[in-house]
């Protein structure tokens, strides 16, 4: 018998185990009971090598990506990893893909291997339709989510409030004199959905009219944004500045602009490696990934030494302003030039 063991018998998951092994609170009088009464059933005594790592613990977390190529998941999974390391845990990657029998085939995988807890990179495991195979895994081990949100018993998230973001970048462009907004996207995560949220609400505070020509869907690479962007030009779709789900299209965006010898504010998202080495420089939203993945393992930990965490976390983000797009600056010399 193990914690796992021990976990499925009583019907709770192994962090309840945990915390009712070491004398923890925040577990109810009937729980720690039906606990303790198959602990006594099954005879169960953790062996003083299994106390010293943990009550049976493997030290090994299992992470879920859906590409590590991306560079947004590359960086959380390195970042997760790290924190993991100096925690003394070990780490066993598995990438998905966005198929959802592969996300079923991975977590199960990971659950086999008797992972003492799984950290999900993303919004991309929140389904639209069936999410049981987390709300089993949550049953078994912690689940945490970096920048995700599925509300089930025993997921944990740690998210930044992305719609606000996008919502608060609508109304500085405004306030800049911009108001035909092109905004580019690729994919309809939970993620994908609230930055959209965010775009829609930021129109109706600034009392834009809501134009479908300008919400594009477009494929995930900086080719066919720019494509995409060089045919609403060519097409004459007037739109003043531009704004992306991620640095990667905002680039593609200003690509198309540049070979149209046109200038035009663009803000990407994720802050990642290409908005710095973009030609302007990308502005783009900080979605705080530093702090997002320390504070999901410090979560993690304290769920695994049971401790009782906050089930979701919200972070604002920061817009890190670059060439492409200088709030006051920009709403400045507009103001001089009237």
């Amino acid at each position: 018998m193990n914690i796992y063991d021990i976990a499925q018998r009583s019907g709770v998951s192994i962090a309840t185990v945990s915390r009712v092994l070491n004398g923890g609170r925040n577990v109810s009088r009937k729980t720690r009971e039906k606990v303790l009464d198959v602990i006594r059933r099954e005879d169960y005594r953790p062996n003083a090598f299994a106390r010293g790592l943990g009550l049976n613990t493997m030290r090994m977390i299992g992470i879920l990506c859906t590409d590590v190529s991306d560079t947004f998941y590359a960086r959380a999974v390195s970042l997760v990893e790290g924190c993991l390391r100096r925690n003394g845990f070990d780490a066993l990657l598995c990438c998905t893909g966005n198929d959802l029998e592969n996300k079923k085939k991975y977590l199960g995988l990971l659950l086999g291997k008797r992972v003492d807890a799984v950290v999900l990179i993303g919004s991309a495991f929140k389904e639209n339709v069936d999410n049981s195979h987390i709300e089993s895994a949550a049953r078994q081990v912690p689940v945490v989510i970096v920048n995700g949100l599925v509300e089930l018993p025993g997921v944990y998230c740690v998210l930044c409030d992305e719609r606000s973001a996008v919502r608060r970048n609508v109304r500085l462009l405004h306030e800049s004199g911009r108001d035909d907004i092109l905004y580019l996207y690729d994919t309809l995560t939970y993620s994908g959905c609230e930055k959209i949220a965010g775009y829609k609400a930021g129109l109706k505070d600034c009392g834009i009219p809501f134009r479908e020509s300008l919400l594009v869907r477009v494929e995930k690479s900086v080719e066919a944004a720019a494509a995409k962007t060089a045919g609403l030009l060519n097409a004459g779709t007037g739109f003043s500045a531009a704004m992306a789900s991620e640095d990667l299209l905002a680039v593609g965006a200003l690509k198309a602009l540049r070979r149209a010898d046109r200038t035009a504010p663009v803000i990407g998202f994720n802050n990642s490696v290409l908005a710095r080495c973009s030609s302007p420089a990308l502005t783009s939203v900080d979605n705080m990934l530093d702090t997002l993945c320390p504070t999901a393992v410090n979560m993690l930990t304290g769920l695994l030494s049971g401790k009782s965490v906050p089930q979701k976390l919200v972070l604002s983000s920061k817009l890190v302003e670059r060439e492409t797009f200088h709030a006051n600056q920009d709403k400045q010399n507009r103001e001089e030039n009237q």
